[in-house]
């Protein structure tokens, strides 16, 4: 539902937030919820979005942001955050869930990618928005059920799951990575909550007395 708060323009307020409804995918509107994912990288970033609508997530979109075309490291991150911030106004996520990154050998690729990952998260925290950081292998596993699968069986288990039509698959997996992503965040946050467990065993004596056997005389 949206509440305009200056008739005429294009400034609405929608589930809470203010939007400019001009750069905002129609679709978007039928779902209860929507979840983006973003697998973060320096030469290719991949994105993806779910929409939700009860215990049924479906995909809205998935794809790329091609980065290796520049060649200062400077103009990729602007790219992202501009990117990154125009994907948020016209899918207006609730959540957005990204891959942490994989810490490899090469220190010097790492730091570009934490660069590049904290870039686009800025720009989602800009618009107020919640995220979540998952690791590959929790990613890997919550789709797949193997922490070790490949990226080619994560895509093939995403395509099985949220029935994407062959044709619609991406060439480049970063996309799926992203959607896995969201998937796994849209998993992880359906989970029934869980009540706390007393923290000592003299806390769990003091919430139950009567699990003590009285002292024999």
């Amino acid at each position: 539902m949206f509440l305009c708060k200056f008739p005429g323009l294009n400034y609405c307020i929608f589930r809470g937030r203010d939007i400019n409804f001009a750069f905002m995918d129609p679709q978007v509107r039928k779902y209860e919820r929507v979840i983006m994912g973003i697998d973060p990288g320096t030469n290719v970033m991949g994105y993806g979005v779910l929409g939700v609508n009860g215990k049924t997530p479906e995909v809205v979109v998935m794809g790329v942001i091609q980065l290796s075309r520049f060649d200062s490291h400077y103009l990729r991150l602007r790219r992202i955050f501009e990117r990154v911030t125009s994907l948020v106004d016209q899918y207006l996520p609730d959540e957005l869930a990204i891959e942490a990154p994989f810490f490899g050998k090469n220190v010097q690729s790492m730091l570009k990618l934490g660069r590049a990952q904290g870039v686009a998260m800025a720009a989602v925290l800009a618009r107020d928005i919640p995220i979540a950081e998952y690791a590959p292998l929790s990613i890997k596993q919550s789709v797949t059920g193997r922490g070790s699968a490949s990226k080619e069986q994560v895509a093939t288990m995403l395509q099985h799951i949220l029935h994407i039509p062959q044709g619609d698959m991406p060439s480049l997996l970063d996309a799926t990575d992203a959607l896995a992503a969201a998937l796994t965040h849209f998993y992880e946050s359906s989970k029934p909550a869980l009540a706390k467990g007393p923290s000592s065993w003299a806390q769990f004596l003091a919430q139950h007395p009567d699990r003590i056997a009285p002292r024999r005389k």
